[in-house]
């Protein structure tokens, strides 16, 4: 009944940008995070801690606005995270202890949630297989312009007007957001209350754990977020205190990575036209193994030049946007009915794991190129382990992406 809002271009831009809120966040903030933790009394590895527990709220808030948005519907639910969202970025940025900072960005991550989670559950409202996977790279397109953009504004603000500015400037997009759910989106789905909140929620966790297509897609998610989720939360301490990098610097190199997701992205919505899923995620795969290898070599030198270092960095980047998009629509086809939960399951999973590995990599940041590295390096050779194994968790599947 909604198929005619997959070819409008405003409200696939606003999905886009929702979808983006969480990587925005994190990004334009990473160059300020030397500064806040000297602003505000504390050290490094505390202030790194800024991305762990954002992803940390952003993990447990997305199943209950997962089933919120099942049984109420998807608006009401984008506007509760968003508003959310944008009341935390002001806090946030007001900030005057290290505690208020990280008790701040961890609800401004349970309300980010809203735009994960509904934004994927609207795409499978709409759309399935190659076609909602098409409609994700689209998606991915617009919300990468954070990860190249962001740490550049964040920078430069960061550096002209202080630290907390980056902060402002995360709130104020939270209102640009809340203005665009009200302009440019619609409800997509009937709201469905046949049971009680906590039957409904076990009733669509069963329905989607019964799916092997769906775990398979979910683990194919987590595991290459988690990892350059641990590279990110230490990649401005990486950039400008192991290889000397100005805060400006800095900005312009991090762009570099998304520019990569970008790039896949868009080469991902041609490969669509072609070949499966399941072909996609494979080469996909392919580059990541080439990837990590590389980064297994430096971990184990304990050193590289910073061009080596950070073109694989980017290439692990590349990889994943063939893998991301996809790997959502093939976890998501099955389960139409329960799209909500269903994004809501993953988004967690992924987000829970990325929020634990973020937090390690920032406890054992060291100094080194090595404890830098490792959590990348494993995430991505887990990655190739599962997709090379993925006929033994499907040997009873019928799935015509195989």
């Amino acid at each position: 009944m909604n198929s005619d809002l997959a070819g409008r271009k405003r409200f696939i831009l606003v999905l886009g940008s929702l979808t983006g809120v969480a990587a925005l966040s994190i990004d334009m903030n990473l160059p300020a995070i030397p500064a806040m933790a000297e602003g505000l009394g504390a050290s490094l590895s505390s202030g790194q801690q800024i991305v762990g527990v954002f992803m940390a709220g952003l993990a447990l808030a997305q199943i209950p606005i997962g089933l919120f948005s099942d049984r109420v519907g998807r608006m009401p639910a984008l506007y509760l995270g968003t508003i959310i969202f944008t009341v935390a970025g002001i806090a946030c940025s007001l900030s005057t202890s290290i505690e208020m900072m990280l008790l701040g960005r961890f609800i401004q991550g349970a309300g980010a949630s809203a735009g994960v989670v509904v934004s994927r559950a609207i795409v499978r409202d709409i759309a399935s297989g190659n076609e909602a996977a098409s409609l994700m790279s689209v998606m991915v397109m617009i919300f990468t312009a954070a990860p190249m953009l962001a740490p550049i504004l964040g920078a430069y603000l960061a550096a002209e007007f202080g630290w907390r500015i980056p902060f402002v400037a995360v709130a104020v997009f939270g209102g640009l957001m809340l203005l665009g759910i009200i302009t440019a989106l619609r409800e997509t789905h009937v709201p469905e209350r046949k049971h009680k909140v906590g039957r409904q929620l076990i009733l669509s966790a069963k329905e989607f754990a019964s799916h092997r297509q769906s775990i398979l897609g979910l683990f194919l998610v987590l595991l290459p977020t988690a990892g350059f989720l641990s590279l990110i939360s230490g990649s401005s301490s990486l950039a400008m205190d192991i290889y000397g990098f100005s805060e400006k610097s800095f900005g312009y190199v991090f762009a570099l990575a998304g520019f990569s997701i970008l790039v896949a992205s868009s080469i991902n919505r041609r490969l669509l036209k072609r070949y499966s899923l399941m072909q996609i995620i494979g080469f996909g795969v392919a580059l990541l193994f080439l990837s990590s290898a590389q980064l297994a070599l430096m971990v184990w030198l304990n050193q590289a030049p910073f061009w080596w270092l950070w073109a694989n960095v980017c290439l692990f980047f590349f990889a994943s946007g063939f893998v991301l998009s996809n790997a959502t629509a093939l976890a998501l086809d099955p389960v139409p009915k329960i799209a909500g939960v269903a994004s809501s399951l993953m988004g967690a999973t992924q987000n829970f794991a990325s929020a634990v590995t973020a937090i390690v990599a920032s406890v054992i940041y060291d100094g080194s190129v090595r404890n830098t590295l490792v959590i990348l390096c494993g995430c991505g050779f887990a990655t190739v382990l599962l997709f090379v194994g993925r006929h033994l968790l499907l040997r009873d599947t019928v799935d015509g992406n195989k």
